[in-house]
Formats: structure tokens, sequence, C-alpha cells
């Protein structure tokens, strides 16, 4: 089983380009993280059936113990930890409001969907099962899920499903559209807050740096210039948001990289070493091995 390592503002597309919207089911093998912190561009509805969880958004949490509808807005921070053994996961609809357009400026465009595209109106944080609402929209997450057929039967086995069939996404609009109704019709909208938290922007700022700097060497001072800290007290605010302190961090990250590579490239071990951003093969190897329980070359064999 692969290690599910960090992820940052996340690049892969969340179905197609002609159609972005994609269905997750995540799985839990234990307790510990579920879904590392990461954003999107795109609204993310969450469905538990139950089970133990914590749901962190923009450095709030919120403890799930029972059957509920939680929903992210675009560029909201984001994770999951499971917080017991037994607990099953989570579903997602992941989906572009631009899907939902309409080329007649109807009061359903200019009201609901250019501001949600906008970022000027915002989801409820969550429903849980004594709201009226929440029957119907639970209703049309699962029709959402079965109109990807087949390919919804074996999300567990694949990052997420997607379809062009033309009948399917009919069907997935309707649905969606089906919940902004119903989500109208409670008067669930909210406008967007405009003064937003910056330790959010803070840590969303960090994480992108890393991203784009983890070839080189990467100095907690850089870290800190970063959002206007000192070492110290970035070092406490970082572990705090994301769970662990930063160089765990870059090293999980690297340890991501070298994971692609050994994957998609026939790069030798030591070029892998280098492109992550280690220049010592020694440190490399231990690294990987703390967080996958094996070497790099058995790594790249086993695939």
């Amino acid at each position: 089983m692969q290690p599910q390592l960090s992820n940052l503002k996340e690049i892969r597309p969340h179905g197609t380009k002609a159609f972005p919207c994609a269905i997750y089911q995540t799985r839990s093998g234990g307790k510990g993280v579920l879904v590392k912190h990461h954003w999107h561009d795109e609204v993310e509805i969450l469905y538990f059936s139950g089970g133990q969880f914590r749901l962190e958004i923009n450095m709030e949490q919120f403890r799930i113990r029972s059957e509920c509808l939680y929903f992210i807005n675009p560029g909201e921070l984001h994770s999951i930890i499971t917080e017991h053994s037994g607990s099953l996961g989570e579903d997602a609809v992941v989906f572009s409001p631009g899907i939902l357009n309409f080329d007649s400026y109807d009061a359903a465009q200019m009201q609901l969907i250019q501001p949600m595209q906008n970022g000027k109106i915002r989801f409820p944080r969550f429903l849980l099962p004594d709201h009226p609402a929440f029957g119907p929209i639970y209703g049309a997450f699962k029709d959402v899920m079965q109109s990807f057929g087949p390919l919804a039967k074996d999300l567990s086995q694949c990052d997420g499903a997607v379809t062009d069939d033309l009948t399917s996404q009919l069907y997935i609009k309707s649905s969606l559209l089906r919940i902004l109704a119903v989500l109208s019709s409670h008067q669930l909208f909210t406008p967007m807050e405009k003064n937003h938290d910056k330790r959010v922007e803070g840590i969303k700022k960090t994480l992108t740096y890393i991203k784009e700097n983890y070839k080189e060497k990467i100095y907690i001072r850089d870290l800190a210039k970063e959002v206007c800290m000192n070492e110290q007290y970035f070092c406490r605010f970082f572990k705090k948001a994301i769970g662990r302190s930063p160089i765990e961090y870059v090293n999980e990250y690297r340890i991501k990289q070298a994971i692609r590579l050994l994957e998609e490239t026939d790069l030798p071990i030591t070029e892998v070493c280098l492109e992550c951003g280690y220049n010592n093969l020694g440190n490399f190897l231990r690294e990987f091995r703390k967080y996958t329980d094996t070497t790099p070359l058995q790594y790249r064999k086993k695939g």
C-alpha cells in the first residue's frame, strides 16, 4: 500500500477539462491522517456516515461523531484525521461551479452561480440529519455518486471517478442544481466574509513556497520570512496548524516527489535523491525508509 503523503494546492484536475466534476471515496486503514492538508479552487461536498473524525477547515476543528454533510468552499485549507480505528471514511463530490453556468443571465445565474464563482457567497459549513434540508441534499448527493455508473463501484481502488457520458453529465448537473436549490430555499448561503484569516493565508503561502523550492536548500528563516514572523514563533505556528514541524513537512513533500519519480521515470536513485532536494544519499535513504518502510530501489521493484 502506497503511503499517503502531503499535498499542497491540488494541481490534479477534478474531473475533465470539459466537465470538471469528480467523486471520491476515502477509506480509513486505522487511526491517523486520512486526508492531509490541501486546498483547491472547486467546491467539495463531504458525506460522513458516522465514525470518529476530526475535520480541520481553515485552522478550525470540527468533530465528526455521527452522520453529516460538510461543505468546503473554494480555497479553504482542509484535512481529515481518523480518531478511531473502526471509522470507515468519507465520500466526496468535487466540482467547479462553472459547470452550472447559464448563458442567459436569469436570476439563478446572477444571484447564485456567478456570486459563487466570484467568491462572494459561501456554502453552509455543515448539515445534520435533523435539518429539513439534509434529506433532499443527501438524496441529490447520492444521485451524483450513482450517476458516475460502474466507475463509482471501484472508487476505493482509484483516485476518483470521472465521466464523459452525456446522459450521466446531465443527471449530475441536475442533481447539483437540486442541491443549490434546496440550500437556497432554506436560505443557507451566506455572504463571504471580507476579512480572511491571515493565519490561513500564511500557511498557504508557506506550503506554496515549499512546493516551488523543495529542490533547493530550505531554511526555517526563509519560511518565516515569507509570513513576516521570527523563526521561533513561526515553528510553533506551523506545527499548531499542520500538526508537524516545518522540517518534517518539507521531508514528507520531498519523499512524495521521490515516489513520483520512482514510479514515472527510470532515473537512477542518486539522481532522484538530487532532484528531490537531498544532497546526501544517506539522508535521503534514511528519510525514505522513515516514511515508506522500504528503500527506493525496493519500492521501484514492487511497482
